[in-house]
């Protein structure tokens, strides 16, 4: 920061306390609404804007109007009631990406209901342990996933993967007949359940910090705040309209990043949104070109595809719509951050950091002609708060330390699902999120993400926990120990590795090890290598050495 900003008593920054170690945004506050009584829904369709669509599947073309999209939102809850779905009931949405997504899931909010996402790759083991633990009462599934859920003992409604598919298909009756109702006035006729904005709204699940994945407890606050500090705040950065901006999703809409941006935030915005099913370069390149997509948000392996596009022949006269492009849910070497800028010099090129327990939201990237810190994760989001400590001490730590990073705000998770002792672990008494991710302050008020004291692992941006997949290893009948960690990678950012100790006699190969596994988990899950040992290295309470391990895999490289 410049000099005028430095407290000269301390020879500190003024958004950093000696005394209590806490960081501030650089950026004023926002001020958020009073009403105990507001549902995210509600405080989204309050915002005026000019918007004309607001979503486009970028395969057919077929949209969803701003004008269209509270009467089918309000349609779908009117359905959900009839179906006998009511406040707090929770609803699993076990769906890719498509223009209804956002429908189905508002419609939910709208009656009270909890939303629970899933990946709609994941396994029948993970679908059957997720049901049983939120309590889903309905389902909304592709029409591939369909039996298989119905087979638990869960209703199910069949969405269709574009509008375009007409209500005539008998497996979507059900679907076209939630949102027939076009006009929304039998929901008008009925008193709104009143929804306080300390309700639960979504559960979201995530790896957190340590162990196995967790549903991560999402108020309607919650979403409020992500709305207030995430979406809209990176909007204020720009002097371009937020209504002439046009994203492109493929990020996945039940993961936390695409969620808070395509299903809820935008919305605020009037953006609109281009829907892609699933990432393809080529096809990515075509949307951005036909729809003139101005932002794209990205993980790093979306960032290298995209770099290697524009590096092409055929990228070098396309792409040129592109005013940002945003990354994160992963760490980026600062090669690919090089390669990218060099390649489209036009596109503002930031980076973003939150985690599913705060909501997304964390920090913001932030160029101007003074600063352009491509490889900084940006600045702390207004309203947040955060502190550097010593991971072995826990004392804090000033700007140029790093430490682990602790974060506070309004954004902050209600808690993890049914687990008070995981939700206790990681925040404290005071309200601090402890992310278990090293960083440090630079001078100028920017964050730097150094590594991580968690042990999840980052796949493609998704995230896995070890000791779901040794759960896994381990019920192999040739199997007698096994721990998991992650391997660096350059194409995906980490791959999981498996350590086992086979039974005697047996002579269980690598290849049998990882089948074992696919055949069990979602495909980004799968163990990509296999290491035999004789011994998993244990502390004396009996926790995993992932960091021996580690040092372990790199002797054998």
């Amino acid at each position: 920061m410049a000099a005028a900003d430095m407290n000269p008593a301390t020879a500190f920054p003024a958004w950093y306390s000696p005394e209590t170690g806490v960081y501030h945004s650089t950026h004023p506050s926002v001020p958020f609404p009073e009403s105990t009584f507001l549902d995210a829904v509600s405080y989204i369709i309050s915002h005026t804007h000019d918007g004309l669509n607001a979503f486009v599947d970028s395969s057919s073309g077929f949209s969803v109007s701003y004008s269209e999209l509270l009467p089918l939102v309000k349609s779908m809850a009117c359905g959900l009631r009839r179906l006998g779905v009511s406040r707090g009931d929770v609803v699993l949405l076990l769906l890719p990406n498509s223009v209804y997504y956002p429908v189905v899931f508002l419609g939910i909010l709208y009656l009270g209901g909890v939303v629970t996402t899933m990946n709609p790759l994941s396994s029948p083991l993970e679908i059957r342990r997720q049901i049983a633990e939120c309590g889903v009462r309905l389902a909304f599934a592709s029409p591939e996933r369909f039996r298989e859920v119905e087979n638990l003992g869960v209703s199910v409604v069949a969405v269709p993967e574009t509008g375009n598919v007409g209500p005539d298909r008998v497996e979507f009756s059900s679907f076209y007949g939630l949102i027939s109702n076009s006009s929304g006035a039998d929901l008008d006729s009925v008193a709104k359940p009143l929804i306080r904005q300390d309700d639960t709204a979504a559960i979201v699940y995530s790896s957190g910090t340590t162990g196995g994945s967790k549903g991560v407890v999402l108020t309607h606050r919650n979403l409020i705040a992500m709305v207030e500090l995430f979406v809209k705040f990176e909007a204020s950065q720009y002097d371009f309209l937020s209504t002439e901006n046009v994203y492109l999703a493929s990020l996945p809409m039940f993961h936390i990043y695409g969620l808070s941006l395509f299903v809820l935030g935008l919305l605020a915005l009037g953006s609109q949104v281009v829907v892609m099913r699933r990432f393809n370069p080529g096809d990515a390149v075509r949307a951005i070109d036909k729809y003139q997509v101005t932002h794209f948000p990205v993980v790093p392996p979306i960032l290298k595809a995209l770099t290697r596009a524009a590096q092409s022949a055929e990228g070098s006269t396309s792409l040129k719509s592109l005013k940002q492009v945003s990354c994160g849910a992963a760490t980026l070497h600062r090669r690919a951050i090089e390669e990218f800028v060099q390649a489209l010099p036009h596109a503002d090129f930031i980076q973003g950091y939150g985690m599913t327990e705060s909501t997304a939201v964390g920090t913001r990237g932030f160029n101007s002609e003074k600063f352009q810190k491509y490889s900084s994760i940006g600045l702390l989001a207004p309203n947040m708060q955060a502190k550097v400590v010593d991971w072995k001490t826990g004392s804090f730590l000033p700007p140029g330390v790093s430490g682990e990073l602790l974060l506070r705000g309004p954004a902050i998770m209600k808690g993890y699902l049914n687990n008070a002792e995981a939700t206790m672990l990681t925040i404290d008494e005071d309200g601090w999120l402890h992310t278990g991710d090293i960083i440090h302050f630079d001078h100028d008020g920017f964050l730097h993400i150094l590594d991580r004291l968690k042990e999840i692992i980052k796949y493609k941006g998704f995230q896995i926990a070890p000791a779901d997949l040794e759960a896994v290893l381990i019920t192999h009948p040739e199997i007698m120990d096994v721990a998991v960690t992650g391997t660096v990678d350059e194409e995906c950012g980490e791959v999981p590795v498996a350590f086992v100790v086979r039974k005697n006699g047996s002579a269980l190969s690598q290849e049998g090890v990882i089948n074992f596994v696919a055949k069990q988990v979602t495909p980004y899950k799968k163990v990509r290598k296999v290491v035999f040992t004789n011994l998993i290295p244990k502390s004396p309470a009996g926790k995993i050495l992932r960091r021996e391990l580690k040092k372990l895999l790199a002797s054998r490289l």
